[in-house]
């Protein structure tokens, strides 16, 4: 419940944000045809956001005869959180992770790596099948639609303040300084808003894919493996597209010094503890 709260805190934060950046440029215009655009290419994406995500993976439909183990478990998952039975999908890769895509549970599907197969138990496995189809039951994709299409119109208004400038109460031009200021924080700012966003939500998945699983303590070991394997096996995918790390069950993305900050997901280790807490009934 702290979590469902505190993504709406962030969401009502992010539309402040927005609108406060179209009040210092003041061109209703200009602030109307951004949010337009910017509506318009997440809505594509909201429609066809399973097809081009699992296109950028190569990822392969399977079935009861070409993976019969996975896919029955996914199958078993799927009717324990009474959710319709989503595609099933792998990916040739190494590196362990694993994702979920489509617009609601009525047009979801769930993908994992053959990396992932390989390395966890078949119990670790139900945790993690489990928590990505905690996230097709939460409608994690609508929230992450709504967080990207407004951040995407953020950014495109910097880009007018940056170019064009702002105009005050009287439509007269603005401070070029503070046009500058707000085409560089402006999208910073919304880009941390969204990550704070993924960060919550993935804290929600664990929690509602070990009552899917019925086991804490297996998506704890699997979150743990996962991420020793993760470190040293980049997803390629995941390095040539960005924007779908935050759907990963871990981050597959390499980082800097910055990375805890600019990080779509919690740390391991708080993940892993909260899950422990649950096991112990004291979360």
């Amino acid at each position: 419940m702290f979590n469902i709260l505190k993504t709406a805190v962030l969401m009502a934060a992010i539309t402040a944000l927005f609108m406060a950046i179209g009040a210092m440029i003041g061109g209703r215009t200009g602030m109307m045809v951004a949010l337009l655009v910017a509506v318009g290419m997440n809505f594509f994406s909201y429609w066809f956001s399973d097809t081009m995500v699992l296109k950028m993976y190569n990822a392969r439909e399977v079935d009861a005869t070409t993976a019969p183990r996975f896919y029955a478990m996914v199958q078993d998952l799927a009717q324990r959180a009474q959710l319709p039975m989503p595609r099933v999908y792998l990916i040739d890769e190494s590196a362990p992770n694993a994702f979920a895509t489509g617009r609601n549970p009525d047009h979801a599907a769930v993908a994992a790596t053959t990396g992932i197969l390989n390395v966890l138990t078949e119990r670790e496995l139900r945790g993690v099948m489990a928590h990505e189809l905690a996230h097709v039951k939460h409608r994690d994709i609508l929230i992450s639609t709504i967080s990207a299409t407004m951040a995407g119109a953020i950014s495109m208004l910097a880009n007018f303040a940056m170019f064009f400038g702002g105009r005050d109460s009287e439509g007269r031009p603005s401070n070029p300084i503070a046009g500058i200021a707000v085409a560089l924080l402006a999208p910073l700012a919304a880009s941390l808003i969204q990550m704070a966003i993924s960060r919550a939500r993935e804290f929600e998945a664990d929690r509602g894919g070990a009552e899917i699983s019925g086991d804490p303590h297996a998506l704890a070991s699997a979150l743990q493996k996962i991420h020793r394997y993760a470190q040293g096996m980049p997803l390629e995918a995941a390095e040539r597209h960005p924007e779908t790390a935050q759907m990963m069950i871990m981050n597959p993305l390499s980082g800097g010094g910055l990375r805890g900050l600019f990080s779509t997901h919690p740390s391991t280790e708080e993940r892993v503890e909260r899950l422990m807490a649950m096991a112990r009934g004291t979360a």
